[in-house]
């Protein structure tokens, strides 16, 4: 693992912060600092390996989520800039080997998934394609710039990885019509695999097709739209970095009509009446008419928009949403003696996510409501002062997934954030 000259005088620094708060110091100093300390590998060609925590794998989505609470250090710790780039270097090379797969081996090894029915590389550990696995790669460039200035992590490759996202999210746009992307597991939970291998039939809408869910399970119906709004932000992202640092303008324009053919989609076909909440964003839609109304406490989420940039929090549409979202009305929605929050159907039914109550607790401006979930996240790490993946709300003493380095950097992203009063 990587050891940072700069990691104790952060939390030093963190401590003076937080000394009015000890319990609160307590749970930030191991969960903030987790990924840097047990899951951050700097290769020897200056590229960084993030793998997930008690997965030996490195997924797009995590390993981008993991390192993102430490951006804005980078702008004044060198060290941490390193850690950030190359991790930007390696998905780039990444998804230029497989823009499909989500989850990748440390080095050709064949460890992971072999035996799915897919194209089949090794270095690839999963081949599951999920839209926001090539959205986080660019969000992840994108405010490293903006926290450093430092534009040098947009190279060559990182370019030609840029041309091959906008190439499979057009792809993916006519799934069933032009798409060579196929996937069968033979073993475990029907959620692991795809109906048909290509998934269920979809309309044409503007929005990319997502075979699997941010929480690895299939969509059931084929537009995952926290996926495609996530998507949207994203691609405005790449059309600045193309034009300012590449002056790549076809490549721009390219990304800025896709952005936009997206939020039509997303407009157009993602929104339904609910007649309890009014008008709310559908969290799967196939674009014939057929809506998923639930959320899933992975990023994005319809809870995470405004976290993800695509509305504000006070937009009238989202605060129908997450009314929806954070009741009996979302069938993944539970509540216990010890928290209540979204959990997911990846997990046990009635586990509660901390990812959720963390993004829950990142897109409200009530501050009752903020110390209200950070209390909840301190009383249900089971004794181990650490995030995990779900618990049981009932009984903190019983979760899964006991090293999930996401949901830990997670956490110390919301106290800064809970800190600051923001």
């Amino acid at each position: 693992m990587v050891e940072l000259r700069s990691l104790d005088d952060l939390k030093a620094t963190m401590a003076d912060r937080l000394k009015d708060h000890p319990e609160v110091f307590s749970v930030f100093s191991r969960a903030f600092f987790n990924t840097l300390e047990t899951t951050t590998k700097s290769l020897s060609d200056g590229s960084t390996y993030v793998f997930t925590g008690d997965i030996p794998a490195m997924w797009l989505r995590d390993s981008s989520a993991q390192l993102h609470p430490y951006i804005r250090s980078a702008s004044h710790l060198e060290d941490v800039a390193q850690i950030v780039k190359g991790l930007i270097r390696k998905q780039a090379e990444y998804i230029l080997i497989d823009p499909y797969a989500n989850a990748f081996n440390e080095s050709p090894n064949g460890h992971g998934h072999t035996t799915d029915i897919t194209t089949q590389s090794p270095w690839v550990w999963e081949r599951k394609f999920e839209l926001d696995s090539l959205c986080y790669p660019i969000r992840l460039c994108a405010e490293y710039i903006m926290a450093t200035g430092d534009s040098s992590v947009l190279d060559d490759t990182v370019h030609r990885a840029f041309r091959v996202i906008v190439n499979v999210m057009k792809t993916e746009q006519h799934h069933d019509r032009d798409s060579m992307y196929r996937f069968v597991r033979m073993d475990g939970p029907k959620s692991d695999t795809l109906p048909f291998g290509t998934g269920t039939p979809t309309n044409f809408t503007g929005m990319v097709w997502s075979g699997f869910r941010p929480s690895d399970d299939a969509c059931a119906f084929g537009y995952h739209i926290p996926g495609n709004m996530f998507a949207s932000v994203v691609l405005r992202y790449m059309e600045r970095m193309c034009n300012d640092y590449y002056h790549d303008t076809a490549l721009a324009t390219q990304a800025r009509e896709l952005s936009e053919e997206i939020d039509f989609g997303i407009s157009t076909y993602g929104i339904t009446y609910h007649p309890k909440y009014g008008r709310i964003y559908a969290y799967e839609t196939d674009g014939f008419g057929n809506y998923n109304l639930m959320d899933d406490a992975n990023v994005p989420s319809l809870l995470s928009i405004p976290y993800i940039g695509y509305r504000s929090i006070d937009d009238p549409l989202y605060q129908n949403t997450r009314r929806f979202i954070l009741s009996e009305d979302n069938p993944y929605f539970y509540r216990g003696t010890f928290a209540e929050g979204v959990g997911s159907p990846h997990t046990p039914k009635g586990n509660v996510w901390p990812i959720g109550l963390i993004i829950q607790g990142m897109t409200t401006e009530d501050r009752e409501e903020r110390d209200q979930i950070l209390a909840s996240l301190l009383r249900t790490t089971g004794g181990t002062g650490l995030m995990h993946e779900s618990f049981d709300p009932n009984n903190p003493n019983k979760f899964t997934r006991d090293w999930f380095a996401w949901a830990n950097s997670l956490f110390g992203e919301f106290v800064l954030k809970w800190m600051a009063g923001k």
